[in-house]
Order: C-alpha cells, then structure tokens, then sequence
C-alpha cells in the first residue's frame, strides 16, 4: 500500500483557488499511489462504522457513510475528468487498470456483512425512527444499493456477482477507449476546391483548424467530431465524400481490428443478464427500472411506440419531399442516410428562406454562454463572474464563480467547450464536487458545488469567432441546466444533492432550460453577428422560430430508434450472440425507414455500454420530455417565460431538491398534476 508521503497532497486536499484542486500541481502519475492509498483509507473507514460499538442509529451509521471516502471521491473526481476530457496513453492505460480496483473495492464494501446488519437494522425500524423525507431516501439508497452489490446473496454468489462487476468495469472502459480511437484516428483531409462546394466559410475555417491540429496545415479535415461531421454532411453539394465521411462515422466500433465493440457488447449483455438474475430480477432492464419513474418496461415501451408510430409516419411524408428535390438536381438515386441532411436542409431553405450558414454567424459562443447566464440570472438570481486568472484541467477550460443575489459565492463552474482529440465525444455535466450541509471529518461544515460542463464545438482557427449551430446552442443550454441542477441543490446529504435524481428525472432540468434559448427577447440580445454585432433581424428570428419543428420526425426517428434498441437489448430473454444483428432484426420489426440512421448504433453508443450510466435507460431524454413540455407551459400560462413565481417554484420544488424527494412529489409540488405526453407531442409537431 502507498505510504501517506508518496501522496501528493494535491489530489486528496483541494486548496486551490476557490477550493478548486490545483490542477497545475498534479502529475499523470501521481493517480496510481493515490487511488491505492485512498482506497485503503476508504476501507478503514468503513471498518469503522462496521465495527462501531454502539447502538446503530442514522448519525453512525448513514451520516458517517455520506462522508466517509472522501480522498478517494477527490482522486477520483481529478482522475476521471481527465480521462474524459483531456486523456492520453498513460490515463487510458491507469483507467484500464483502475477501473476494475474501483469495482473491486466496491465490491467488498457490499459484501460487508457488519455494515448491512447495521443499515439493514435502521431499514427494519425505519417507521419508528422519526426520520425526515430525506432522511428516509438516503437510508434506502444505501440499503438497495448493498443489496443490489449482493449484500443478501450467498457467500460464493458475492464472489461471482464481484467478479461480474470487475469485468464490466473492464468492459466499459474498453468500450469507450475504443470510440474514442477510431474517433481521433481517422480524417478526411480534402485539399481540392471542388471537394468544398457548399460549405461555408465557419465549417472551412473550423476544418483547417482540425487540419492544422493534424500537422496538415495545407488542408481542410473531416474530422468525426460532431461539430464537423454534422455540418459537413448537411452542406456539402459532394455526395460521394458525404457517403465517406458517413460511413466512416457510423462505423466507429466496427472497425475490425483492436477496437472492434463487438466482443466487448457480447460480453457486456451476456454479464449484465447474469448481475440481474443473481439479483433475483427478471433481466437487466427490470434492474435498472427499479429505481425510476417508469418502473417497468412496458410503460417505457408504451411512450415510445406512440411517439414512433406518429414519427415514422411524418419522415415518410417527409421523404417524399425530399425525393421531389434529388430529381430536381437530375439525379435519379434514392434519399440515402448520408443524404438526408443535406436535402432537408434545402427543403428549410425552401420553406422558410433561411439556412443554417445564415444562422450560424449570429450564434457566437461568447454571447450564447452570456445569454445562458442571463437567464440564470433573470430566473434565479444568480450571476457567473469569470475568473481567467485561475488554472484549470486545460488551457480551454473557463472559470466561473457563481454568486446569489447578495453577492456570495455558492457553487464554482468550469466550462470546457472546444473539440479536441484527447476529449471523448458528446456533452456531459458532471460534479467533481457536490453540495450539502454536513460536516466532515476535517472539521469543514458542509461542501459547495463545483461542476462542470464539456461540449465538443468545433474550435475556430486562431483570431475567428467560434460558431455554433442552432443544435450546438441548444447543447450548451442543455448541459448549463445540468450544471445549474447542481449548482442550487440545498440538500443535507450528498447522496441526494444536484443530479442524484431517478435516471429518468435528471433530464427534466437539462432539457426545460433548453427552451429560453428561442425566446425572442434572448435571441435579440444575445445573437449578435460576429462581425458587425447587429443583432439577428426580425424577420430571420421569426423563420428560424417558424421551422422550429422543421425536420423533427428525422430526429424523433433517429433518437427513438435507439432507445428502443437499448431496451429490446436489456429485455431479451436471451443476450444476442450478435449484437448488431440484434440490432439490426429491432430496427426491420419496427419499420426503420432506411434513409435514416439510428442516433447512436450499438458499437458506439457511449451512453449505453462505456458504463451503465443510461443502459435501459436511454429513453429517459423522452421521458423527462414529457415532463419539461409541460414544465415550460407552466411559464406560458403566465403570459411570461420569466415569471418570478413560477421560476421560484421551480427552483424550490425541483432544482434546489434533488433527490431528498421522490421525484413524483417533486413535479407535482411544482404543477400540482403529472403531464400527459401531448406538449411534448406538440413541441415536436407530431399531434394531429
């Protein structure tokens, strides 16, 4: 074991600015000794609650488990926000190796049988006890999550179930690391002028940059980067390099070689169905749904075959248009998938006398992350003060100190918003530190929050503006909402503070904050031309409003898609032999039209198989949909979108809960009744 002077302080006590770690002190292999110590220190403090003398109550047995762990919390926290958002060999090489450790040591936490007898006596009792809501919740958490780490199974099944658990580790990590190098490694570097027909001068300037990160400066590259690939294959007039750039991005995991996820998913399915019948569950999806707002897979699957039904109806009407357009090019082939885009972009040229390439130059990411704030702070009251002179993960990390009404600091914000090859795809929130109120063993009363947000927008080349799509806006809002469910928990315990919600709630906040970006009085603000610093005219605002639900079936198609895979992968009563094909079978029973692909295909579908994170539970973006629909017509119905009561029962009754209610009460404490799918059916435009 790691001696305590071989730590390097900086992991384990966070005394940077702000309380931030001192990113700047801390080596790539400083990790290793660190988490090996902080997991033995983990351990003795278990021991300890275990083996306490006295009398089990909720102070010494619950509240010493909220904090116990902390070192390797913070470890952990360091470590994996690097692996995630600025990785290289050595962090993916210590993450293979310590993913496992992780899973290890939980696993004998779980296996505890001092600790369970303890938590398992406060459950029996639990009505006797005088315990609040909260109180009642964290006390289940850790009973069902012991039970479900195999604290009620046989002594050789806790070994099994350990074993399981260690090599899904393994796997998830595997998984990721795999998307992230077919990602990274594979680039369509064009050089002709032919080969850039269509596309404008942001997605040229963002693929020189891409180029020039690649050591080809005298190119232009495709890289498989959201942020490039998406616009590419919506504005490039050249077919044959869109079909290449598509293939090549629908194929990461597939690649056949090293990283092929196709061993890694087979394996992944056939242990996660062996976890749920050792713990006595049906399959895994009844598992995960255990602890949701859905329950069961057939109220998932209910939601989801309603909104397919009407959605696969509407790309088919939508098609036919798009078709009318190839013949009008003279061309004679079908819509493919890696044309899809490109003609629908046409078609909202068409209809409402914009495109995307107009839009872009208003959609600054300066101002749309102002415009973010703005919002916070005409809802809530909240400001972000930049902080540039303070240090973190990576030079294009931003420092924001987000402070109340009276001017005092609450929660720390990092944004990390550009693309690079060291950052896995997507978006994500995460906490490195989460709020509450209790005190630790260092005497400290209580944390601040101190979260995070990563994008991966195209970064501009050096001296442009960087510019975002109308999607990469709604992306930043999305995960600010995130951020901001974080960053005003007030709750006691840090098991159920900021996102540590149902699975299928913890969008609800993320995707309602989405809905400020388009409101008119935002958009004048805050899409202002990078060049000139006029704001948008009128007349683009109300097309760009108007074709809100332009397109929408195309990605309600491709978005359920996937969370019907994911849940027909987690039901089956057999783990597939071949996943894709699996796959592949779901798609034709449902009717895939076949000139539209799933969001996320299995072999890269992150959410999914790097962790079990969202593994039967990819639906839960439709889900909370539901909810912020309906959410957001609660601000309608006031005549405005700012209402400061309705913002202040959202704030009380939601974002400052997170999980120290059921997640039921908490909407309903908001709206005083549980929606119906039909505003979220509305907002997509698919109720007749």
């Amino acid at each position: 074991m790691a001696d305590t002077k071989d730590i390097n302080p900086a992991l384990t006590t966070w005394d940077g600015a702000l309380g931030l770690p001192r990113f700047d002190s801390i080596a790539e292999d400083d990790f290793a000794p660190a988490f090996e110590w902080a997991m033995a220190d983990h351990l003795r403090e278990i021991d300890a609650i275990a083996g306490n003398a006295a009398k089990p109550d909720f102070a010494n047995t619950i509240e010493a488990l909220e904090v116990s762990g902390d070192a390797l919390s913070r470890v952990a926290a360091v470590f994996f926000t690097r692996a995630g958002a600025d990785t290289n060999p050595a962090i993916q090489a210590l993450e293979r190796e310590i993913a496992p450790k992780l899973s290890a040591h939980y696993s004998t936490i779980g296996a505890n049988a001092a600790l369970f007898r303890r938590i398992d006596a406060l459950w029996q009792e639990r009505q006797s006890l005088a315990l609040t809501e909260e109180q009642t919740i964290v006390l289940e958490r850790h009973w069902k999550g012991l039970v479900r780490s195999g604290a009620q199974l046989a002594a050789d099944k806790q070994v099994r179930l350990a074993e399981i658990n260690g090599r899904l580790a393994e796997l998830g990590t595997n998984f990721g690391q795999n998307v992230l190098a077919d990602e990274s490694e594979w680039a369509m570097f064009l050089t002709a002028e032919d080969e850039l027909q269509g596309l404008p001068d942001f997605l040229i300037d963002a693929m020189a940059a891409a180029a020039a990160e690649r050591g080809r400066p005298e190119a232009y590259a495709v890289t498989l980067s959201r942020s490039i690939v998406e616009p590419f294959l919506t504005l490039s007039a050249r077919r044959d390099l869109r079909e290449k750039a598509f293939r090549a991005w629908t194929a990461r995991g597939l690649s056949g070689g090293e990283h092929d996820n196709r061993p890694v998913m087979k394996e992944t399915l056939r242990l996660r169905a062996e976890k749920a019948n050792l713990l006595g569950y049906e399959n895994f999806a009844a598992m995960k749904l255990d602890n949701t707002m859905a329950k069961t897979a057939d109220a998932v699957d209910t939601l989801l075959m309603d909104v397919w039904e009407k959605a696969v109806k509407a790309a088919g009407n939508d098609e036919k248009e798009l078709q009318s357009l190839v013949a009008e090019d003279g061309a004679n082939h079908d819509i493919e998938a890696w044309d899809w885009r490109y003609y629908a972009e046409k078609l909202r040229a068409r209809k409402f006398s914009f495109s995307e390439s107009e839009v872009k130059p208003y959609l600054q990411l300066e101002r749309i992350l102002e415009a973010c704030f703005a919002v916070a702070g005409r809802l809530f009251g909240i400001q972000a003060v930049a902080r540039p002179d303070i240090v973190a993960y990576h030079p294009d990390v931003r420092v924001y100190e987000i402070r109340d009404e009276n001017g005092e600091a609450f929660a720390i914000f990092l944004g990390d918003y550009f693309n690079r090859a060291t950052k896995r795809s997507g978006a994500w929130m995460n906490a490195l530190q989460s709020q509450h109120r209790l005190p630790l063993p260092n005497g400290q009363q209580g944390e601040l929050p101190i979260v995070i947000n990563v994008c991966n927008f195209a970064k501009p080349a050096e001296g442009k503006p960087a510019l975002l799509s109308l999607d990469d806006a709604h992306t930043l809002f999305h995960e600010f909402g995130h951020a901001l469910h974080g960053m005003l928990s007030d709750v006691t315990y840090p098991s159920v503070s900021g996102t540590g919600v149902d699975r299928d709630f913890v969008e609800l906040p993320s995707q309602l904050y989405e809905h400020w970006l388009t409101i008119p009085d935002i958009l004048r603000n805050y899409a202002l031309h990078y060049s000139t610093g006029a704001a948008m005219p009128d007349a683009l605002m109300d097309k760009v409003l108007e074709a809100a639900n332009f397109n929408q079936a195309f990605s309600t198609v491709e978005y359920t898609a996937s969370a019907i895979v994911d849940m027909h992968l987690h039901t089956a009563t057999t783990p597939p032999a071949d996943p894709v094909a699996f796959q592949d079978g779901v798609l034709n029973a449902i009717g895939m039209p076949k000139a539209i692909a799933m969001r996320h295909a299995i072999p890269h579908f992150l959410h999914i198989f790097a962790g079990d994170g969202y593994a039967a539970g990819y639906y839960s973006y439709m889900w909370a949909e539901v909810l912020d629909a309906d959410a957001f017509e609660a601000f309608e119905e006031t005549g405005n979108a700012f209402d400061p009561e309705t913002a202040r029962q959202l704030l009380d009754n939601i974002l400052s809960k997170g999980g120290s209610v059921r997640a039921e009460a908490a909407y309903r404490a908001f709206r005083g009744k549980m929606p119906t799918p039909d505003a979220m059916l509305r907002g997509r435009g698919l109720l007749d």
